[in-house]
């Protein structure tokens, strides 16, 4: 069984792609600004489906960024970057005539949330970042970069996910294994050769372009751009990508951010654990 759905919509950027977004429940009150979710690096909107059944009363909309999931590869491999994904992020606004949005975005996605922050504030009525902050260690994106960009080993469904809850058991234990089974189903395309990505491998030729290109720049201005803007953000307590250390800074270097530990919980939460929920509802209720 796929768990894979047709987007419901797709709107054109203003560099020629065709993006895909969900919007199918509007059903929130009309006064509150709406959930946009944005997924991390190799992954789309669907990353949100633990969550949606949880969102009551808010308007929620998930984006497949540029190269993911059912959106529009792109010819030029530099536009698979934080500033252009940002600048999609305010067309797609534009496109829906949203003035402001809750963002809940989890690792590239919250950096995208950050950029919005320095670039435009004025959009922003709130902000979760799940599991991503401004600094990123070495080896969390060592274990990225292993894996962006290539085809798992596996060739079925079955095969990637007994590899991938193994993979996965030290920082997620005692996740069933049909979680990760959906994750494969969700995630990989299941063909004749094996399973196919659900992303643009070039990504991988992105990041090393991009890291080629100089130093990673200072990201902690753009958090601190956040100062206003109701904001929280969610770790998981085995996480390699947002490190105890950058998660006390954070809090320090903006006082007023709601933080929360999810325990058993490597890179990144589901988002339907109990303390997920409390720190995004919060946000949601506040963020007006």
């Amino acid at each position: 069984m796929s768990h894979v759905s047709e987007p419901l919509s797709v709107f054109t950027s203003s560099d020629g792609l065709q993006l895909a977004y969900d919007d199918s429940d509007q059903s929130g009150n009309g006064a509150r600004p709406p959930l946009l979710c944005l997924a991390g690096l190799t992954r789309d909107g669907q990353d949100f489906r633990y969550l949606r059944p949880h969102i009551h009363g808010h308007r929620m909309i998930t984006l497949d960024a540029r190269g993911r999931g059912r959106s529009q590869y792109a010819e030029d491999i530099h536009s698979y970057s934080v500033p252009r994904e940002a600048q999609d992020v305010i067309e797609l606004l534009d496109h829906l005539n949203i003035d402001r949005v809750t963002i809940l975005g989890t690792s590239r996605g919250g950096l995208v949330a950050m950029a919005l922050a320095a670039l435009h504030k004025h959009r922003l009525a709130g902000v979760i970042l799940n599991d991503v902050g401004p600094e990123i260690p070495a080896d969390g994106i060592a274990r990225i970069m292993a894996y962006v960009g290539h085809r798992p080993v596996a060739k079925t469904y079955e095969q990637a996910a007994s590899a991938l809850a193994a993979y996965m058991a030290p920082a997620f234990p005692d996740i069933p294994m049909a979680r990760w089974r959906e994750e494969v189903e969700v995630f990989y395309t299941q063909t004749p050769e094996g399973l196919a990505l659900r992303y643009d491998a070039r990504l991988r030729d992105a990041l090393l372009a991009q890291a080629a290109a100089g130093p990673t720049p200072d990201l902690w201005p753009l958090f601190q751009s956040l100062s206003g803007v109701p904001s929280g953000v969610i770790r998981g307590s085995n996480s390699d990508i947002l490190s105890p250390d950058t998660y006390q800074k954070m809090q320090l270097h903006l006082p007023g951010l709601l933080a929360v530990e999810v325990p058993d919980r490597g890179h990144v939460p589901f988002l339907d654990e109990p303390r997920s929920l409390a720190l995004i509802h919060r946000i949601l209720e506040i963020a007006q």
